[in-house]
């Protein structure tokens, strides 16, 4: 089971850190090409989002690497899809029906949650 959380905990880790980043480095100009629904919110929104998947990257893999409080990581897990639940409400209260990445990482985020190592919920 470790090697399943470590693929999917690194992937949503990746994935995160990068929009993430995205959200709290560039401009709502720079970033609508990509999430048309940053016009929809205000912009100190968009960088608490990208805070927070900064934070639960990290939550994701440092915890269980460094045996402190790896219980944590379970908890970055479970928030990525509560995440997930609320970007797809967002994308379809938009109107926008293109939501297969939301789904596919609410999934990821939730197998996640269920594979992790033995000792990291403990």
């Amino acid at each position: 089971m470790d090697v399943a959380y470590w693929i999917t905990a690194g992937l949503l880790a990746l994935f995160y850190l990068y929009g993430g980043g995205l959200k709290l480095l560039r401009s709502r100009d720079r970033l609508r090409p990509m999430m048309a629904w940053v016009d929809t919110v205000p912009m100190r929104t968009v960088r608490m989002i990208g805070l927070v998947e900064v934070v639960g990257a990290t939550g994701l893999v440092l915890p269980p690497l460094t045996g402190i409080a790896p219980w944590s990581a379970l908890v970055a897990a479970i928030g990525f899809v509560l995440l997930q639940i609320a970007a797809t409400a967002v994308h379809l209260r938009l109107g926008d029906r293109r939501i297969a990445l939301n789904l596919t990482l609410m999934l990821l985020a939730a197998a996640t949650a269920t594979v992790g190592p033995a000792t990291t919920w403990l």
